[in-house]
């Protein structure tokens, strides 16, 4: 066992915890340096929730039982109840399945593409199912290609849903299904000569073409995003055109990431584009699965052969890109599918909501969570769970509850594997340019979160003695905005640092 890992394990749920923050007790004074940052920034003390704990002393309790927005500090949530109830071993899954009997290369059916809460199903992933086939002597597809995406209720949570923001093709805004590609990102290199601008889209999809109607201009080509604006696309009978808008400055190339297609034409097209680009020919069509009866599961019939697949990392590496580069996909994923793979033990079955009607897989995963809390003695109150990423305005969770899902992580038998995922002050993820000239440094393990008006921390720091201390920050308020509430967090996190002299 590491000398990390000792130390962390000496740090304990114990009553005191519980009886502090369950009262409401301040435990102690904002300590001066938070203060005096809060009070020239105009955060005002109500807008802030903090927990530090120190072995079985709480050093401070403000605010701790105050249900705030956490931003991604959300995340632990969903990693620890994942962690213990799906196990280090959880892997998703992308599954090609038929019924039909292969004649002479010729696939006699439907090709079922099963997805199955795969983080990992990209373009490459995709190939080598299709060269599976091809391996098994198909060339071609008699019926159709059907996309099972019923492991998720609904089977799109994208559907119908507003932009978060005014950026919905940005990467952080992708919903996830249970059979996403390449998180239905298309690559776009934008490269300007003199008076000219010519693009280039990765990957291939079949009848997809993109165009610009953005203005060349002389800004700068560092300040290149300020010109652009929201992405589209038009259809034109079977084909797509994704057209750019704004401005691109003269003499510049850059490359961005834009979520812009529905994903069923995205991963239908993609799916055309690699088989036909292997040889393979179809002589249906691509198209989504459905069931018969929203309220009875239609499972793929058991008479079906698995003819490729493909698997993701396990649980503990996709956590890692999770909560280090807080990704807002993977944790929705991950949330989802503990809403999808488990079920509720009182019941036998997939739960039901108020009128009888079964219940969404995102219900069921707050169902799952708040049983895992119910069995850690974390009090659920307070707590709003809408998609377990904290890129919501919905959710809630006090800091006490985070202090609580901390605590349960240190007793884990999966606790190495919580930490590794979380990230090191001024080493890597979302924390590597923060605290580098603090003791902190290399000592704290963090969740950090943000949104407009909101500001927090998770996670665990080593004191000047290297006693690990439990510590929860969460500001909402329009002040923190312009660095004044990371500096303020940042102030906390390096004051329990030089704390334990």
């Amino acid at each position: 066992m590491s000398s990390s890992t000792k130390l962390l394990r000496r740090l304990v749920a114990g009553s005191l915890l519980g009886a502090l923050l369950a009262a409401g007790v301040q435990a102690a004074e904002l300590p001066e340096p938070v203060a005096r940052l809060m009070q020239s920034s105009g955060i005002p003390p109500e807008a802030a929730g903090i927990v530090v704990i120190r072995g079985d002393a709480t050093l401070v309790a403000h605010n701790a039982q105050l249900s705030m927005q956490p931003a991604s500090t959300m995340k632990l949530f969903t990693a620890m109840t994942a962690l213990e109830l799906l196990g280090p071993v959880f892997r998703g899954r992308t599954e090609f399945r038929s019924s039909a009997e292969v004649v002479n290369g010729v696939l006699q059916g439907d090709l079922i593409l099963r997805g199955g809460a795969d983080a990992d199903f990209n373009e490459d992933a995709l190939s080598h199912m299709l060269e599976a086939l091809r391996n098994q002597g198909i060339r071609k597809i008699k019926g159709d290609i059907v996309v099972d995406r019923l492991l998720f209720q609904p089977s799109r949570p994208d559907a119908g849903q507003p932009p978060f923001d005014e950026y919905p093709w940005a990467y952080y805004n992708v919903i996830p299904n249970a059979a996403l590609l390449n998180t239905n990102l298309l690559k776009v290199e934008l490269r300007s000569t003199g008076d000219k601008l010519s693009l280039v889209m990765m990957p291939e999809l079949d009848k997809v073409g993109i165009r610009s109607e953005m203005k060349l201009s002389d800004a700068p080509c560092a300040a290149w995003e300020n010109g652009w604006r929201s992405p589209d696309y038009t259809r034109k009978g079977e084909r797509i055109e994704v057209v750019l808008h704004g401005s691109f400055p003269k003499d510049c190339v850059k490359s961005t990431s834009i979520n812009v297609l529905d994903s069923q034409d995205y991963l239908a097209r993609l799916l055309l584009a690699e088989w036909r680009k292997q040889g393979g020919s179809l002589s249906g069509e691509v198209r989504e699965a459905i069931l018969p009866n929203a309220a009875t599961p239609a499972p793929i019939a058991p008479l079906t052969r698995l003819l490729a697949e493909h698997v993701s990392r396990t649980l503990p590496e996709v956590l890692r890109d999770t909560n280090k580069q807080s990704d807002n996909t993977l944790a929705r994923t991950i949330f989802l599918s503990l809403g999808s793979l488990e079920t509720d033990p009182a019941l036998g079955s997939r739960p039901l909501a108020a009128d009888g009607a079964q219940a969404s897989t995102a219900m069921r995963a707050e169902t799952t969570i708040r049983a895992w809390l119910q069995q850690h003695n974390i009090d659920g109150n307070g707590l709003v769970l809408d998609n377990g990423s904290g890129l919501s305005r919905t959710e809630r969770a006090t800091p006490a509850q985070l202090a609580g899902v901390l605590q349960a992580g240190l007793k884990s038998l999966w606790m190495p594997e919580f930490l590794a995922s979380l990230p090191i002050a001024a080493t890597d993820g979302t924390l590597r340019r923060r605290l580098t000239d603090s003791p902190a440094a290399q000592r704290a393990r963090l969740k950090t979160g943000s949104l407009k008006g909101v500001i927090a921390i998770a996670g665990y720091v080593q004191d000047a003695n290297k006693q690990a201390c439990i510590v929860v920050a969460i500001l909402n308020d329009e002040h923190v905005a312009n660095g004044a509430g990371r500096a303020v967090l940042d102030a906390l996190v390096d004051w329990v640092a030089r704390s334990g002299n």
